[in-house]
């Protein structure tokens, strides 16, 4: 059992000093020692929930949501981390903004922050424009702070974008490590990352970007599996070749979704729309074509529907390691017999690992504080070590 101390004496041997007053945008431009301090602060901040000590470091703030897209998990994990840490959340929602009337992205990104100390933006549904879109609300931010308009400037976390999902992967990543007793153990496992079947059209390229990203730092053999014509962005899969020549891994890519679960350790079968597709959207949208829009939504749906055999099977999983894989999902999957009458997983291998799939999507909170946690301040062990001699109750008894 590790001890508040533990976390302590583990962070001050990482070497994450350029995390103070940055942003989180990708996985792949952090260190593995910043990525380290991540989970480790997580822990720590679980910890120290889990033993009623307050981790209350602000006491006053914002911590400011802008969705635009649908979310559950994420949506409320933000909430959750911002009031772990102090902070009150308040949700931009642009079509009650200036923004409707053509209010700049610097002017907004200002108006909004001038008590706000974390921005959280998830911006993943076109491609070539979320991750800019975040770079352009930091810019802004950044420059009021320089100006003298903003008296502090907000850390700007990555809820989502159309290249990665950070604290989504960064949270599956945590959920692996406890599930095979330490980052050490994960060199050799084999992560299939498959594509699965769905009923539904669209669904973001950011989730298996994230994990060919960030789960071949590990030294892990990563596959990435998927029909023919399902690819992902060729820049993403260059980082995982890089990141698994670094690390002793390897990084494959096949069209058999068979192939990718034989004897695989981990596997993580879920949907998503193809690239080439994406930057097809992404032009319709711009040029405002609702008529392309929707041809192209009927023309995905049929692309789908020619790969139902796709899914996450009871067979399937008799294939993998020991027939025992963890199975990953950042939900909520599309489930066979249960939310669609054909999806990505069949029902009773669902159910079978609902624990541990709802334990994988509680680590998100811990780790959104952890980058804002990190962000905001430079000696973080000190800050722990403060929250523990100060002892103070979350909960009074």
């Amino acid at each position: 059992m590790m001890t508040l101390q533990d976390y302590i004496d583990k962070l001050n041997k990482l070497d994450f000093k350029n995390m103070y007053q940055n942003d989180f945008f990708l996985t792949w431009e952090k260190t593995d020692e910043e990525l380290e301090a991540v989970w480790t602060v997580a822990d720590a901040l679980r910890y120290m929930r889990e033993h009623n000590i307050s981790t209350k470091v602000f006491e006053s703030g914002l911590g400011i949501s802008l969705f635009r897209d649908n979310s559950t998990r994420t949506r409320f994990s933000f909430a959750s981390a911002c009031n772990l840490l102090g902070l009150e959340v308040q949700d931009l929602d642009e079509g009650k903004s200036q923004v409707a009337h053509g209010e700049t992205v610097r002017e907004t990104a200002n108006m909004i922050s001038f008590m706000a100390d974390v921005i959280g933006i998830r911006d993943d549904m076109y491609i070539g424009k979320g991750n800019a879109y975040m770079h352009e609300v930091s810019d802004a931010v950044k420059q009021g702070n320089l100006d003298g308009i903003l008296e502090q400037r907000p850390t700007l976390v990555n809820l989502q974008c159309d290249i990665d999902h950070p604290t989504q992967c960064m949270a599956d990543m945590l959920h692996i490590i406890h599930e095979f007793g330490g980052v050490e153990n994960l060199k050799g496992k084999k992560l299939a990352m498959t594509w699965a079947y769905s009923p539904s059209y669209g669904k973001p390229l950011s989730v298996p970007q994230g994990v060919i990203g960030l789960m071949t730092r590990m030294g892990m053999d990563v596959v990435l599996a998927h029909p023919e014509g399902y690819e992902v962005m060729p820049e993403v899969e260059e980082v995982a070749r890089k990141n698994a020549a670094a690390s002793g891994g390897t990084f494959t890519k096949t069209n058999s979704m068979a192939e990718a679960f034989k004897d695989a350790d981990i596997v993580y079968p879920k949907s998503w729309a193809p690239f080439a597709a994406m930057e097809r959207r992404t032009n319709l949208y711009g040029e405002g074509d609702t008529e392309g829009i929707q041809a192209l939504e009927k023309e995905l749906l049929a692309q789908n529907a020619q790969h139902k055999d796709w899914a996450c099977t009871e067979e399937l999983m008799r294939t993998t390691k020991d027939g025992k894989a963890l199975y990953l999902h950042c939900l909520p999957a599309d489930i066979t017999g249960v939310s669609c009458e054909t999806g990505e997983v069949d029902a009773s291998v669902f159910d079978r690992y609902r624990t541990p799939l709802y334990k994988e999507a509680s680590f998100k909170p811990y780790v959104i504080a952890a980058m804002i946690f990190l962000s905001k301040f430079a000696d973080p062990a000190g800050m722990l070590k403060k929250l523990e001699e100060r002892n103070a109750p979350r909960l009074m008894k």
